[in-house]
């Protein structure tokens, strides 16, 4: 993911499995399959929630570079594996040029996980696309959803953002779920802070941080990089 892994993924067979994901401290394999009636059509989840017309506005740096992200929940929906998730349009900007836009898609589970079921992702210079480097659909050469967000992080969690083998296998490990941070946005307290790592790029860490009833806050890159951004405004239609 771009601006969820740090600016910039059910489900497992059964309800059972599902409910088992949120429970233990051991990283969570990826699916084998998943149910469709395990689904909900909204993302109310608080740390992750998705309300159709919210456009979250973030602000930072990334290797001393002006950046900036838009991060826009559609009204659009696309069905994966006989799911319907929630299509995003996610847009980049590094000193004002856009750099990336990334349509994603994501869906809740009736115990209230948000998974990431893939991004199509286009990259750019000078306005001109030159890359999809990264895309993924689950469903599509093997690849399958991931989690979010958990329904009820735990300091030790540790699962699968993304399950496209060689192509995106983000991970994440819960590390405490009551910071308190302050941000352009607000303050905040009961902060979800995650340690997000890739087997496919083992030298680059990045801490993010989730605040509840607003969703992703900030992001740091503590290693591989410098990057930073946080959440300067919300707007709603």
């Amino acid at each position: 993911m771009k601006t969820l892994r740090s600016i910039s993924p059910v489900i497992a067979v059964a309800a059972a499995s599902l409910a088992a994901l949120s429970s233990h401290a051991a990283t969570q394999p990826c699916p084998s399959s998943i149910d469709p009636s395990q689904f909900v059509s909204r993302i109310d989840n608080p740390y992750f929630p998705l309300v159709p017309g919210t456009t979250f506005f973030y602000e930072g740096q990334k290797d001393g570079i002006p950046a900036r992200d838009e991060f826009f929940v559609t009204k659009d929906v696309k069905k994966i594996l006989g799911v319907t998730t929630t299509v995003i349009r996610d847009r980049a900007f590094e000193n004002n040029q856009l750099v990336e836009e990334t349509f994603d898609w994501f869906a809740q589970d009736v115990d209230g996980n948000v998974w990431y079921f893939g991004e199509d992702a286009t990259e750019f210079q000078n306005g001109v696309p030159v890359s999809h480097e990264g895309s993924w659909e689950a469903g599509v050469d093997g690849a399958m959803p991931g989690i979010v967000m958990e329904a009820h992080p735990r300091v030790g969690d540790s699962y699968k953002q993304e399950c496209a083998a060689g192509v995106a296998e983000d991970e994440a490990k819960v590390q405490s779920v009551n910071k308190s941070l302050c941000v352009r946005y607000g303050c905040f307290d009961d902060v979800v802070q995650t340690r997000e790592t890739s087997p496919l790029d083992p030298h680059v860490v990045e801490l993010k941080y989730y605040a509840p009833d607003v969703g992703f806050i900030q992001g740091d890159m503590v290693k591989g990089g410098s990057e930073h951004t946080e959440l300067v405004s919300i707007s709603k239609k």
